[in-house]
């Protein structure tokens, strides 16, 4: 079932790719989320060829990874709060919810101590939904910039997360919105960052977003089913 899902949500992106603009050429990471999946089903789907992880808590990853012996990219996608910053480096190879200065503070200390260069995304929060996390547009450029300061940290890119909506087209906007404001960060002078992933797009919308230019999506329950809580 894994394997027929992951076949079917990869065909699904090979059409979303087919509507893209022209300009948008690059490949699409597909990270398999496996929050409250068993390391049963992650070995499932790692053996299917799914390459990337994503996790959205620190505890879950802690268990999950010593058992999985794994060759894959573990993302964390999930709020990062500074008390388990130092888990979060030794096991994950990007931190994609990078939301605030105090953050990444912590990252860079922990990620130094370790000799690692640990690579993140900045998540934004484009329209100030209470109940996301993610850094405020406006803020947005002196974050990015005073994240490219640190020295073990790579900033990569930016992550989005859509409001949950019936009418997939009401979020289409926001995810072209995203877009152009990734390609206006490419334009932004840094010293270390290099800005190359987009990620935004979940189960329900993941299609929409490659459309409009993401080239990182993060699914679960297209691929595993429904979680069981």
């Amino acid at each position: 079932m894994i394997k027929d899902n992951l076949i079917a949500v990869k065909n699904n992106i090979e059409t979303a790719c087919k509507k893209r603009q022209p300009d948008m050429t690059e490949k699409i990471k597909l990270i398999a989320v496996t929050k409250n999946h068993t390391v049963e089903e992650i070995q499932q789907a790692i053996d299917a060829d799914a390459q990337f992880i994503g996790e959205n808590r620190i505890q879950e990853a802690m268990e999950k990874y010593p058992a999985l012996n794994r060759n894959v990219e573990w993302h964390l996608i999930g709020h990062l709060q500074t008390n388990k910053v130092k888990q979060a480096v030794k096991i994950f190879d990007f931190i994609e919810s990078v939301d605030s200065i105090k953050v990444a503070e912590a990252i860079n200390k922990e990620a130094n101590k370790i000799n690692k260069v640990q690579n993140i995304l900045v998540q934004v929060n484009l329209v100030k939904e209470q109940s996301k996390n993610g850094i405020y547009l406006e803020d947005l450029p002196s974050l990015l910039q005073d994240i490219d300061t640190l020295s073990s940290i790579k900033l990569c890119g930016l992550m989005f997360i859509a409001p949950n909506v019936d009418d997939l087209e009401e979020v289409r906007p926001m995810f072209k919105k995203m877009y152009k404001l990734f390609r206006e960060v490419q334009q932004m002078h840094f010293t270390a960052a290099e800005i190359k992933y987009l990620s935004m797009g979940m189960t329900h919308d993941y299609q929409i977003a490659i459309e409009e230019g993401a080239n990182v999506v993060r699914v679960g329950t297209a691929i595993f089913g429904p979680r069981q809580y």
